[in-house]
């Protein structure tokens, strides 16, 4: 606690800091995990290339659609000659397959490569097929074409594959986010005692630094002179400042708050604390399995029956009828309409609208897949801070003495520290606010280094502080105020006492304040058969306090952020599907380990960028909503993909000729006809998932 003059600066320095670190920190790191964020881009560049090709194949395809005889033919109209009109459907369908097309066919590659043919290898089968049956036919005069089942193919997978990309947001700037967190330059303390400003690259393990009030402490180090208190909850998930002195230790990262310390530098780089979450985050992004899609899965299953039930087709007509062009027509037929235009929309409609949905109750997915696997989770590990907690302190109680009673204890208080930024000062200040308490005039204001405040109150000398000031001016609480103060410390709670002319006239307790929501959270996911776990870097009395207010029976108190994550694994070891809630750097890893990553939208840029699914009003109850809206996508996937696929069992034997014998044989006008319908189908049961309860 300081005085005010002391917090503008503190405030100043750290503004002044952090725009220099957002601006310039961590080119360094980024560059040594470039290939992390190129995957991100690549994302990124993907949409875009989708969504120019889209618009120009849908404004070729206008055209073939028009000229197209057998539109003409259905809808009763056609259109007058001109010199070259012929021309049109053809050269505008190859213009639509070189540039909507060609894309599909490349991407195809790797799962030919691969020899696992998925929704690539069953576009590139029909668009080829298509393609040149039609071409041939054009140059050759072969007769039949598939020129606008081509394009319009073309076209509704490149909105499909847009789509997709829209909703997927990759987590790849994490990275990034935790280099922000240091520094670009320190002051270095030479041999004859000057102060040098240098880059961080250039530090050295044994180099003296100064770490001045609201700086970031650039590398690991031991104190070695001077007094503070360090802001480690980004690191080590503890939610209250951490005083230092010398021996102690200081994390690259963290944030000094109130005093200058001098520290010698133990470890840079890659070897620092920060570093190491870095590549543990880098690490448990790079060991999640490739997760293949169910429309992925169904589209390699169709590409077999395709080739299959075009192969019989073929020797079946050849056997019949000897092999002529009708032969070649009918498997062609056959290859083409195996590619249902619905299976291209099945899933990346059904995740748009849950996306949508999700955003509008607060939840943003980032990561399809985790939204589509939250459904399967049945453990729950929350961070404490942050994410069950507020991440601010708060009064928990008062314990007054004498005559004097609560609210005029808290006036006088709140009145000592209104100048000061401090933690507990700011929850002091809001409890008097919310009680509307009118603050007293204070004067000749002090700080007391490490011990509290004082200063003259209506005429008398008042101090407020911890234990070590009641140790200085040798009081000791007694009575019910002892019980209290006892009570409240084995809560893990902090407790400062108001003093007055040396009398203790009260004590008041303070803690991280839980976020109202928690306790029916923690019960809904419970009764839906969850299992509940509490993670924090807070003492073992603070964990234990939160976890029985909430009556969470499994906690993990004291751990630091390597732990998290290996917490995690062990819990996935026990044949669980994890989910992690965190808001925190130190949770960071923990939560790209975890089967699905849930950050409080509140947290860290860092937390949320390594998170899959993202709480934007950081309320836990929107955990169970996660849960409901992951059921109800799944359900609407596997019924797109029913109806996208099962027209298929349909229209396949059909266009193979299975019925020749009497007379029904499905022509390829009449195939595209029932694909087109079953994109129709699919798109509207997509919609119904917005009336879906949550």
């Amino acid at each position: 606690m300081k005085h005010s003059e002391d917090h503008k600066h503190e405030h100043a320095v750290e503004g002044k800091n952090q725009q220099s670190a957002d601006q310039d920190a961590g080119v360094e790191h980024a560059g040594n995990h470039q290939d992390h964020h190129d995957h991100g881009t690549d994302h990124s560049g993907h949409e875009g290339i989708f969504r120019r090709r889209f618009w120009i194949s849908l404004a070729l395809s206008v055209p073939v659609i028009l000229f197209s005889p057998t539109i003409q033919g259905w809808l009763g109209y056609s259109l007058p000659p001109f010199p070259g009109s012929a021309w049109i459907v053809p050269v505008f369908s190859v213009i639509v397959f070189a540039v909507g097309g060609v894309p599909f066919i490349e991407m195809a590659i790797p799962e030919f490569k691969d020899r696992t043919p998925g929704m690539m290898a069953l576009i590139t089968l029909a668009i080829l097929v298509a393609f040149l049956y039609s071409l041939a036919g054009t140059l050759f005069s072969l007769g039949g074409s598939f020129y606008w089942e081509l394009v319009t193919l073309i076209d509704v997978m490149l909105l499909g594959h847009w789509i997709e990309m829209r909703s997927v947001r990759q987590a790849s700037s994490s990275l990034n986010e935790l280099a922000r967190l240091l520094p670009d330059t320190a002051e270095r303390i030479t041999a004859d005692d000057e102060v040098k400003t240098v880059p961080v690259s250039q530090l050295e393990t044994g180099d003296l630094l100064l770490i001045r009030p609201g700086e970031s402490v650039p590398a690991d180090g031991i104190v070695v002179e001077g007094e503070s208190q360090v802001n480690e909850a980004m690191i080590s998930g503890e939610s209250k400042p951490v005083s230092k002195s010398p021996s102690d230790e200081v994390i690259a990262g963290t944030i000094n708050q109130d005093g200058s310390l001098r520290v010698e530098v133990s470890a840079i780089g890659d070897d620092t604390a920060l570093a190491g979450i870095m590549r543990l985050v880098e690490e448990a992004q790079s060991s999640k399995s490739r997760t293949q899609l169910l429309a992925d899965r169904a589209a390699g299953w169709l590409f077999y029956v395709a080739l299959g039930a075009a192969a019989l087709t073929g020797v079946a007509w050849t056997i019949a009828t000897g092999f002529d062009l009708e032969v070649v027509k009918r498997v062609t037929t056959v290859l083409v309409i195996a590619c249902p235009h619905a299976l291209g929309l099945a899933v990346p409609l059904v995740v748009a609208i849950s996306t949508s949905r999700g955003a509008q109750q607060g939840i943003l997915v980032r990561d399809r897949i985790s939204l589509e696997e939250a459904r399967e989770m049945d453990a729950v590990i929350f961070d404490k801070t942050g994410t069950l907690t507020r991440g601010e302190f708060g009064v928990t109680g008062m314990q007054v003495g004498g005559t004097m009673d609560e609210n005029q204890a808290l006036r006088l208080a709140a009145g000592l520290e209104s100048d000061s930024e401090h933690l507990i000062a700011r929850a002091i200040r809001q409890e008097a606010a919310e009680r509307g308490l009118a603050l007293p005039e204070v004067r000749n204001f002090k700080a007391l280094k490490g011990r509290g405040v004082k200063g003259m109150v209506d005429g008398q000398e008042t101090y407020l502080g911890g234990p070590q000031l009641l140790e200085e001016l040798n009081l000791q609480p007694a009575g019910d105020m002892g019980k209290f103060a006892q009570s409240a410390g084995g809560r893990g709670e902090t407790v400062v006492y108001l003093i007055r002319e040396e009398e203790l006239l009260g004590a008041i307790a303070l803690a991280d304040l839980i976020r109202e929501e928690s306790r029916q959270a923690v019960d809904q996911l419970r009764e839906q058969g969850l299992e509940i776990i509490m993670l924090t870097g807070d003492s073992e009395a603070v964990a234990k306090a939160v976890a029985a207010e909430l009556g969470i029976d499994r906690y993990y108190a004291e751990v630091l952020p390597d732990e998290k994550d290996q917490i995690v694994q062990d819990i996935q070891a026990e044949g669980r599907r994890v989910a992690m809630v965190g808001d925190g750097v130190n949770d960071a890893p923990a939560l790209t380990r975890a089967d699905i990553g849930i950050a409080i939208g509140s947290g860290t840029d860092v937390a949320v960028e390594s998170a899959g699914l993202i709480l934007v009003k950081s309320n836990p109850l929107d955990i169970v909503r996660i849960l409901n809206l992951s059921k109800a996508t799944y359900r609407k996937m596997i019924q797109n993909l029913i109806w996208a696929t099962g027209y298929n069992v349909f229209a396949l034997p059909l266009a193979a000729g299975v019925l020749a014998p009497w007379g029904i044989l499905l022509s390829p006008a009449v195939g595209a006809l029932l694909m087109s319908l079953s994109t129709v189908i699919v798109a509207i049961n997509a919609q119904l998932l917005r009336r879906s309860s949550l």
